[in-house]
């Protein structure tokens, strides 16, 4: 059996590292960061992943699993060599390379015999090609003669759902250029196959350009949706009923056409921009993905104006209380990258608003994105919601939705709640004595206060 090097203990390296082990693969993950693997190697997981930390307790302990900071022996040892490492975006919106090269001239530095060198970072296309250019003029320089492919193999994890999908994958995207490396890469994925063969062969590039392209597609629908939800609020309709309506058509499906306040993560925002940049250098217009994008910085800045709006009729939002409910870009997960939480937490704060936040998991992670703010830190709902005017739902964790509402009111200095991801339904909660507020339907107001809002709708003669 083929033995596995990864390189990058991130979440794509550690998830996918610990998979491969749990299919008896015996693997060994690297990683230049000392501390890291000096946690590891006690079975300490620096990622939230539900299931993650059994599995690689469980593996370390089978000798499956193991982890290094030197790239010497793994090599050697290894017959697959797969690059993990983290692609960040540079300033000019184009994907930074630098740590794929190191570690393709590392691996060039320690081979011995042929190996096939996976790349499951995320890289423009092209990239297949410039390692392994790097890799044979570092061989040629060191007088060896080694053997070896260089192969795409992107990965398509959700972040709170990877190890299912790592274990029961709906696809497995492959460009290679030998049939050599296309047997190697079948023996990796054989254990994952046997229930149905998703794997499609292809090229390097189309490989490659397939990650952006999902990744970018799933942004559009996210972003279509939110462009639709504030042509609802205009005239009246309803998002949920548009949702059903489009999302019935087999053309269409149901997925990603949630409206909310806008998407984070590591890879959604990324992989926006970075194909984006490639579109640039290939004389191709840029518009599709900047309205993407431009949408959803705007859906994150549409939460803000819906609370400015509504306080400029009650006194404003200076001094006012607010609880944030969700930190994390999505649930089951601890990670706050580009979360819309941040945008809204720094603008309430720039309006001199107090900020009370709480999350099940993500707490210390918001804590590193928001140093230095001034935000009391909760440990649960309750404590979160005490002496606040309004609650400002972010993220949709399953802990938020089923509120004791007339518990949490009694509680609050106010009645105000506003939900960016649509959890409720607006005329239920307004009887329990809260004014409603969400995305891409009426608001409804306490009906202790208030009648049911009317939609200000655009009338259009013939």
């Amino acid at each position: 059996m083929h033995e596995i090097l990864i390189i990058g203990t991130g979440y794509v390296g550690l998830v996918s590292g610990t998979c491969f082990a749990e299919n008896g693969f015996k693997v060994c993950c690297l990683d230049v960061n000392q501390e890291k693997i000096s946690r590891l190697k006690n079975g300490e997981c620096p990622i939230f992943e539900p299931g993650l930390v059994e599995m690689l307790k469980r593996n370390i302990e089978a000798k499956r699993l193991s982890f290094t900071t030197e790239y010497k022996e793994a090599v050697k040892r290894a017959s697959i060599c797969i690059i993990a490492v983290d692609t960040p975006i540079g300033l000019d919106g184009s994907c930074d390379l630098s740590r794929v090269k190191t570690v393709a001239l590392e691996l060039a530095k320690h081979m011995n015999e042929y190996k096939v060198i996976v790349n499951k970072s995320t890289v423009p296309c092209g990239t297949g090609q410039l390692v392994k250019a790097l890799i044979q003029e570092s061989l040629e320089k060191q007088g060896k003669t080694c053997s070896f492919d260089v192969v795409s193999n992107p990965e398509f994890l959700k972040e709170g759902s990877a190890i299912n999908d790592f274990m029961r994958p709906d696809r497995v995207i492959i460009g290679c250029e030998s049939a050599r490396a296309e047997s190697v890469m079948k023996d990796l994925y054989r254990p994952f196959m046997f229930s149905h063969d998703r794997m499609f062969f292809m090229d390097i590039a189309s490989s490659e350009l397939s990650k952006y392209a999902a990744n970018t597609m799933l942004a559009m629908r996210i972003s279509y949706m939110n462009w639709m939800a504030e042509l609802c609020e205009k005239t009246g309709a309803n998002i949920h009923n548009v949702r059903k309506a489009i999302g019935s058509d087999k053309r269409i499906g149901y997925s990603f056409l949630w409206a909310g306040c806008g998407y984070g993560g590591s890879c959604l925002p990324k992989d926006v921009k970075a194909l984006r940049a490639t579109i640039q250098n290939n004389q191709i217009s840029t518009k599709l993905l900047d309205a993407i994008d431009e949408i959803n910085q705007n859906a994150k800045a549409r939460v803000v104006e819906k609370i400015t709006q509504y306080y400029s009729e009650r006194g404003g939002i200076e001094g006012k209380t607010f609880a944030i409910l969700g930190l994390s870009f999505k649930p089951d997960t601890d990670d706050c990258r580009e979360a819309p939480s941040l945008s809204i937490i720094k603008s309430l704060l720039d309006a001199r608003a107090k900020i009370r936040a709480y999350d099940p998991i993500a707490i210390e992670n918001a804590k590193i994105y928001l140093t230095g703010l001034e935000i009391t830190w909760c440990s649960n709902v309750d404590e979160c919601v005490e002496s606040s005017h309004a609650i400002v739902l972010v993220t949709e964790w399953k802990e938020f939705r089923f509120f004791d509402f007339e518990k949490i009111q009694k509680n609050m200095q106010g009645n105000a709640f506003f939900d960016g991801r649509n959890q409720y339904d607006p005329i239920d909660v307004a009887k329990q004595g809260f004014d409603y507020i969400s995305i891409g339907q009426n608001p409804a107001f306490s009906a202790l206060e208030h009648d049911f809002i009317k939609p200000t709708v655009t009338v259009y003669e013939q």
